[in-house]
């Protein structure tokens, strides 16, 4: 995922493409990035987004960076489902 703290609203924007060609989500919260917020925030985000609880996101890499590797526990078949749901969601957005 993508993060960009300060946003003027809390939002996952769909898929983007970084400047390397690899695919990402585009994330946006209004958490500072201080103290750990924006990666809470996101995680929060990301649960919503997905409908599994929040103790089932945790950002595992790129916790100071824009950068972040989000690991979602859960039952692999119903996760794609909802993350197929939420993307298809965001793009009539």
């Amino acid at each position: 995922m993508r993060l960009t703290p300060r946003a003027a609203r809390d939002a996952i924007d769909g898929i983007g493409i970084a400047s390397d060609g690899n695919a990402h989500l585009v994330a946006r919260v209004r958490a500072l990035p201080e103290k750990g917020a924006a990666n809470t925030a996101l995680e929060k985000l990301a649960a919503g987004w997905l409908g599994v609880p929040k103790s089932s996101i945790k950002v595992v890499s790129g916790s100071t960076a824009r950068l972040k590797t989000v690991r979602v526990t859960g039952i692999p078949g119903e996760l794609v489902t909802a993350i197929e749901t939420a993307l298809r969601q965001a793009e009539r957005i």
